[in-house]
């Protein structure tokens, strides 16, 4: 049987190293990507970092993608929000902007977990119906 796979993209165990690594590599490929947005002049600060969450969600698991918006709020709040490169009170538009996207890491981690486990359901042959429906039990 093969394994759980979504489109040909391997799984990783969800509390294993590689799943943090992975986590890790991927938000410090989305800080590159964000500070080259924030060099063309863009100011959302958690745009590049949403996808990320989820594609970590996807292929490690909710353990990691949780490690890896939770490393995003710590960079973005250190390297993107003014005075950059050091932490500082947050205005209240910063903390809107971190609670926004802790709320949608929150819904995108959820669904990447769902994803999964309707990726390892369809690996193993889909749901298996029983014999008899409620609808035609006698009882």
């Amino acid at each position: 049987m093969r394994r759980a796979e979504l489109f040909g993209v391997p799984r990783v165990r969800p509390w294993s190293w590689q799943a943090f690594l992975l986590g890790f590599v991927v938000v410090a490929a989305s800080a590159a990507l964000q500070g080259v947005c924030v060099a063309l002049g863009a100011k959302l600060y958690f745009a590049a970092f949403l996808p990320s969450i989820f594609v970590v969600g996807l292929v490690a698991g909710a353990p990691a993608a949780t490690f890896a918006a939770l490393l995003a709020i710590a960079l973005v709040w250190w390297a993107f929000m003014p005075p950059f490169f050091q932490f500082s009170a947050l205005t209240s538009a910063d903390a809107d902007s971190i609670n926004l996207f802790f709320l949608l890491a929150v819904f995108l981690i959820g669904l990447a977990d769902l994803c999964r486990k309707t990726a390892a359901i369809v690996s193993r042959g889909g749901l298996q119906s029983s014999s008899e429906s409620a609808a035609t039990n006698p009882q």
